[in-house]
C-alpha cells in the first residue's frame, strides 16, 4: 500500500466511547468476515457490549452488564400447584 495521503483515514479515539473512523470503512472481524459502511464517518465499537458490533450503539454510556459469576442466584421459590 503506497503512503498515499488520499488512502489515509483519520481515526479519533475517544476515552470512554468509540473509535470515530472517517469513512468508506472495510472491517475484518476476528472470525474473518468483512463488513463495510459508505457512510463519512462510523463509529466502531471498544467496549463490545453494541447489539450491532462492530458499529457502536451507544451502549457504551449503560453501566456493564452483571455477569452470571458477579451476582449471586436467586434464592429457589417452592411453589405448590393445589
Amino acid at each position: 500500500m503506497p503512503n498515499d495521503s488520499a488512502e489515509r483515514r483519520r481515526i479519533t479515539a475517544q476515552r470512554t466511547g468509540p473509535l470515530l473512523v472517517e469513512g468508506p470503512v472495510e472491517v475484518t472481524l476476528d472470525d474473518g468476515t468483512t463488513v463495510s459502511s459508505d457512510r463519512f464517518c462510523v463509529a466502531l465499537c471498544t467496549c463490545r457490549r453494541s447489539r450491532t458490533y462492530p458499529w457502536c450503539d451507544t451502549s457504551h454510556r449503560r453501566p456493564a452488564r452483571p455477569s452470571q459469576t458477579d451476582s449471586p442466584d436467586p434464592e429457589p421459590t417452592s411453589e405448590l400447584n393445589p
